[in-house]
């Protein structure tokens, strides 16, 4: 089995990093320079042709693809502690919380990056600055939404730390380095983010 990383602040590979870190897991890994475009490269193109990081290679040679998608491998093999909630409801508490970090804050941050910022140009071509620029309040919004949805509760997707927690925490913190803070006055959502910080987890 292997592994292949990034390092921050790529958010798909350090979810599953921290993910790993909340289950106690260790797993052979290899990290590839973006800035150097290694997933570009020819070795990592037969891993995953789309050159996209993160990937897990399994002893079989067959990979697994996609944060998520490795994330449930892992939760299938080891069940507890549970990051994808337990029981029918609780399960689907933690689906429809990361449902919506993926697509109300992931997908605008994910155009905002692409469009805007100058280390993507190498390969987004051509760019549409304008557009990016547009989805920059659609990030903020749904950084609101997350604050209410947080107000009067510990972790997002119901009374323990999930997947979702995970997800959002690597996401806002992508939006802080791609220039989107979360505001002041946010102060469920902020103070969020610091306990999510807080745990050991989040150094991964």
């Amino acid at each position: 089995m292997l592994f292949y990383d990034a390092a921050n602040p790529a958010p798909n590979p350090r979810r599953v990093r921290i993910y790993l870190a909340e289950k106690g897991l260790s797993v052979p890994s290899t990290t590839l320079s973006i800035r150097d475009m290694e997933h570009k490269g020819a070795a990592f193109l037969k891993v995953n042709p789309l050159g996209q990081i993160p990937a897990l290679e399994l002893d079989d040679g067959s990979v697994i693809t996609e944060s998520i998608a490795i994330c449930r491998y892992f939760e299938c093999l080891h069940p507890e502690p549970a990051l994808f909630g337990q029981g029918a409801r609780g399960v689907a508490a933690v689906e429809q919380a990361l449902r919506r970090v993926e697509l109300r804050m992931g997908s605008p941050l994910t155009q905002v990056w692409l469009h805007t910022h100058p280390f993507t140009a190498r390969v987004v071509k051509p760019q549409f600055p304008d557009y990016g620029e547009t989805q920059r309040p659609r990030v903020l919004e749904a950084m609101r939404e997350f604050d209410t949805a947080l107000t009067g509760g510990a972790w997002l997707g119901g009374d323990d730390y999930s997947i979702a927690d995970i997800v959002l925490l690597t996401t806002i913190d992508f939006a802080g380095f791609v220039g989107i803070a979360v505001p002041e006055e946010l102060g469920a959502l902020r103070d969020w983010h610091a306990r999510a910080s807080a745990r050991p987890s989040a150094s991964a």
